[in-house]
């Protein structure tokens, strides 16, 4: 998670400032030791420079457990160094990252326990408690990245799958539908690696597991993400089909799923450069995002990234494929700037695209300064998309002569 050894965490000041949780302690002596600027520290926290500034000042507290797990996982602190961290914070039954306030309490543990040892059958909150450490392990992966995941999360769908045997009635269709949720995030990890093999594997898993618990929004959405695997193979006519099938195959899905399909099936056409299509598509999808962002609560737990920034985002894309690149660097541009700071990675893959964007239209120096705000992130935990995205925008800016471009082939070097 960090770029440092564990050992870091050893040095006195930093255990004592754990053990107190002073974070501004914290903040101050993990710059000292490491050389890392307030900016950049920002960025592998999730925060911007002046609430960084303000915390090392003891201005301002950490009283949120969303920003405290931030800190933890941005800065790659051992679960062992906080405090609490006794021997039934790493005996849970389930493996996982360590997140404030997922930890069951001591009767929900028992029930925990007893339904994954087999000794006792599986329960509704069990389901509901694996759920949320779901929920949990997908966002810490829009910080991360995929990779630290991949096990952990493996493990957790062979927890899930063993859990079937002793489930009954209705808590029998819970169990695939979440065996299907997780085998869904396996493929979004196996893709964001350019695992494509294995990504096919888990989305036959999870759309087969889907339909046998009667999850429309999960089978339509199993094939929307195929869709996005022709997609980034350069598929832009089998991206548009799976995307239409997800569509027709499905027809009682949220709006939200819907959407996500028709925007698929929109970046699908303009792959394949029918703009008319293209932009029907957008607009359509458009309208069901907006209707979509009225019911929130309608919306399955796996779309929670879904909005308006996202879709801003999307049609920068489709703007890129169609040549548009004005358009694109303005919806790049807009959505960028409403990103949340704890989309990490997805933050890299769209710099990466606005640099591409910036240097396709003759814009070398703003495509330059795109580029070097995505290379470290795009280096840690935007390998292969970003990373490679960088590459293209540095050929570009090489083809036509800019000197900006020999600049970022050196800085893509050094951080190969």
């Amino acid at each position: 998670m960090g770029d440092f050894d564990t050992g870091l965490w050893s040095h006195p000041r930093l255990v004592a400032a754990l053990a107190d949780e002073d974070w501004g302690a914290v903040f101050r002596t993990y710059r000292r030791l490491t050389g890392t600027s307030q900016m950049r520290l920002g960025v592998r926290v999730g925060l911007v420079q002046p609430d960084v500034s303000e915390i090392e000042r003891g201005r301002r507290r950490v009283t949120s457990v969303e920003v405290r797990q931030r800190i933890v996982t941005g800065l790659g602190i051992p679960a062992e160094r906080l405090p609490n961290a006794g021997p039934r914070a790493v005996s849970l039954p389930v493996p996982g990252l360590a997140f404030a306030g997922t930890a069951p309490d001591e009767d929900l543990l028992d029930r925990v326990t007893n339904a994954v040892d087999g000794s006792h059958r599986v329960d509704g909150a069990t389901l509901d408690w694996l759920d949320r450490l779901l929920a949990e392990h997908r966002r810490a992966e829009d910080f991360i990245g995929s990779r630290p995941l991949v096990e952990v999360m493996g493990q957790q769908l062979r927890t899930v799958v063993n859990l079937y045997a002793s489930a009954r009635g209705p808590l029998e269709q819970r169990v695939v539908r979440l065996a299907s949720e997780h085998a869904q995030f396996l493929v979004w990890m196996a893709q964001d690696q350019g695992q494509s093999a294995a990504a096919l594997a888990w989305y036959d898993r999870s759309h087969e597991w889907a339909l046998e618990a009667g999850d429309a929004n999960m089978a339509a959405t199993t094939l929307s993400m195929k869709a996005h695997m022709a997609w980034s193979g350069g598929r832009g006519r089998r991206c548009a089909r799976l995307a239409e099938a997800a569509r027709w195959s499905a027809p009682d899905t949220s709006l939200g799923v819907q959407g996500m399909a028709a925007q698929m099936q929109a970046r699908g056409h303009a792959l394949s450069r029918v703009p008319e299509e293209a932009h029907r598509l957008l607009d359509e999808a458009q309208d069901l995002i907006t209707r979509a962002a009225q019911h929130p609560e309608d919306e399955p737990p796996w779309m929670y990234f879904y909005d308006e920034t996202w879709f801003t985002l999307q049609r920068g894309m489709a703007a890129m494929h169609l040549g548009e690149w004005a358009a694109a660097t303005r919806h790049i541009t807009t959505g960028l700037h409403a990103l949340p700071a704890n989309y990490r990675r997805d933050s890299a893959w769209y710099l990466s695209c606005l640099a591409h964007a910036h240097a396709e239209a003759g814009e070398a120096e703003q495509a330059l300064i795109a580029a070097l705000t995505s290379v470290p992130d795009a280096a840690d935990i935007g390998r292969p998309h970003a990373w490679n995205e960088l590459h293209t925008t540095a050929a570009v800016l090489l083809r036509r002569k800019a000197p900006q471009g020999r600049r970022l082939a050196d800085e893509l070097r050094a951080h190969d």
